[in-house]
This record gives C-alpha cells, sequence and structure tokens, in this order.
C-alpha cells in the first residue's frame, strides 16, 4: 500500500514522499474507483511537521479525512487496499461473458386449470433429464 521514495524529485521543499494507494467504494450509489498519492512531508517554518497529498500533480484533501464520491458526491464510501476495485471489476467482467454451455432452457410451466398444482421432486428434476 506505501512505498517510500528516495530524496530525488522533491517538491516544494518537501522532506520525503511516501506514495500510497487506495480503493473506494461508495456505499450510496455502489462506484468504485482506485486512486494514488503521493504524500509529501514538510516541516514548516514554525518547525512543525505537516503532509500535503498530491493526486495527479495537485495537493488535494486527505482521502482519509472525508472522502467524496466522485460519481454522486455521497460522503458513505468504504476505503479499502488498493486493487479491491480492479479485482472486482475484472471479475464481474468475466462474469458477464457469456458460459460456454451456451443458453438455459427454461421449462414450460403447465396451464393452470383452477386447482393448484402440487409440485414433485420429479416436476422439478424433469429439465435436468436426459433426453432419450
Amino acid at each position: 500500500m506505501s512505498e517510500i521514495t528516495g530524496q530525488t524529485g522533491l517538491r516544494n521543499g518537501a522532506t520525503g514522499v511516501v506514495n500510497e494507494s487506495y480503493s473506494f467504494a461508495c456505499m450510496r450509489c455502489g462506484h468504485g474507483w482506485e486512486q494514488s498519492y503521493a504524500i509529501e512531508h514538510h516541516i514548516d517554518a514554525g518547525g512543525h511537521e505537516f503532509v500535503q497529498y498530491v493526486a495527479d500533480g495537485r495537493v488535494v484533501p486527505s482521502p482519509l479525512s472525508r472522502p467524496a464520491c466522485q460519481n454522486c458526491d455521497g460522503h458513505v464510501v468504504r476505503i479499502m487496499r488498493a486493487g479491491q476495485v480492479s479485482s472486482v471489476q475484472g471479475a464481474a467482467r468475466r462474469e458477464r461473458a457469456v458460459s460456454p454451455a451456451g443458453p438455459v432452457e427454461v421449462p414450460e410451466v403447465p396451464a393452470r386449470t383452477g386447482e393448484p398444482h402440487h409440485w414433485h421432486l420429479s416436476d422439478l428434476l424433469h429439465p435436468f433429464r436426459r433426453a432419450s
């Protein structure tokens, strides 16, 4: 999740940079996304340490303080380790693929004659029997 980088390439007087990536899932609309951050460590004029989160070259608020959904602006967002959203999206794409066995045939339901139909186990197993 985090990776400490060397002192090269520090910007704006940063004393160190840690790279972290997170997965986010909105509990309101179901939208999921991933984001990587460079967390720059700085020291202010008073000698106090502070950090700045940088995403896509811009300083942004900490994603851990009050994340907002990119889709609906909701604030009920689950934060997970990196890779969670992409692995779920990949599984969903594979699940949507057409089964190599082809379409499933649905058995015909007998027409109602006014009397309630009493189902038997053999009625339920009928679609699975082999044709002779």
